[in-house]
Parts: structure tokens; C-alpha cells; sequence
């Protein structure tokens, strides 16, 4: 789902993406950097402590870390509990995310085997942002994206290659509230 979103953003996207994808703690971070960098325009690189946020860069979180955005806009790697029985979890990045970039944050749930993300979504819609989230007849795993769409009104519900198509669009209607977004 990851590869199929990523090929449909053009190479001239104008904001960063931070992505959490359930890994195994022994998975090869390399091989999916590479796989993902392949399929796509945009550059995917591992998400890295104190990394600051640039626009157009894909950053992918590393297998058993959260993944967190700083008040300065960096990231921040954790080796907190796990939540949702996952680290990295989708709800630590989005949280973390929804406190600094407010009403300019876009959150996307694609599919997924748990409720990971819910709750972040949930969090997304309290500071004003917008939620996509892949249509759960779609998804070769409905229940993370039903339980998104069950724990808040998510703006858009679409298959993964309409959700890469209506981004830039978005993009556009939203003003950024840093140069690093």
C-alpha cells in the first residue's frame, strides 16, 4: 500500500512524509528504503534522531522505535512502551504530530491488522487537520482502516491510488505552519 501511495505523489510535493509501517524488530530497513525509493520520485531515507524535516523527503520509521516530531520540528526516536502491541506505533507519530503542526497536518491510514492509529486520528481532527483513510472494501486488511473510520469522521475514505491523487490538491488548499512542513 506504501509503494502504491508513494508512485502516485509527483517529485515536486511540497511537504515532508513521515511513515510508520509495522515492522518486525530483525526486519531490513535497507531493503524497504530501497524497494519504496525504487517505486517512487520522492526520496526515502530512515528516519533518524534530531533529523530536521525537509520538504519532498519520505522518512520511514525504523523497526522498534516511535517515531516523533519535535516542537522544532525534528524527529525524535523512542524506545518507549509499545502501543497497539507496536513499536514504531501510528498513534505516537500522530500525536506527536497533531501538537506541532496543528490544523496543517494530514494523517493517512492505509491498511492494517489493528486498531493502531485510531486514536492518533482521533487527535488529528481535535487540532483542526484532515484524516484520509483507504476504503476499508479495498484494503487487503480493512480492520485498521475501520477502526479509524469508526473512532473519528475522517475527510476523505478512498483506495490507496485516489488517495495519492487528491494529496497535492490538499496540499495546496492548506497553509503550512513551518517552512519545514
Amino acid at each position: 500500500a506504501l509503494s502504491q501511495l508513494f508512485s502516485e505523489i509527483p517529485s515536486d510535493f511540497e511537504l515532508s512524509i513521515l511513515a510508520v509501517q509495522h515492522l518486525s524488530d530483525n526486519c531490513d530497513i535497507n531493503f524497504i528504503v530501497d524497494r519504496l525509493s525504487e517505486q517512487c520520485s520522492l526520496t526515502v531515507k530512515e528516519a533518524t534522531e534530531k533529523k530536521a524535516l525537509q520538504k519532498g523527503l519520505i522518512f520511514l520509521a525504523p523497526p522498534d522505535y516511535h517515531l516523533l516530531v519535535e516542537q522544532d520540528y525534528s524527529l525524535s526516536l523512542s524506545t518507549d512502551d509499545k502501543v497497539n502491541f507496536s513499536r514504531p506505533s501510528i498513534d505516537v507519530l500522530f500525536e506527536s504530530a497533531a501538537i506541532v503542526f496543528g490544523n496543517s497536518l494530514i494523517g493517512i491510514i492505509l491498511t492494517g491488522a489493528s486498531n493502531d492509529g485510531a486514536r492518533g486520528a482521533q487527535r488529528i481532527k481535535k487540532e483542526g487537520g484532515i484524516v484520509l483513510v483507504e476504503d476499508p472494501q479495498s484494503a487487503e486488511f480493512p480492520y485498521m482502516p475501520q477502526a479509524a473510520i469508526n473512532a473519528c469522521r475522517p475527510d476523505h475514505i478512498l483506495k490507496v491510488k485516489d488517495i495519492g491523487a487528491i494529496l497535492p490538491s490538499i496540499v495546496k488548499d492548506r497553509k503550512p505552519s513551518s517552512p519545514q512542513e
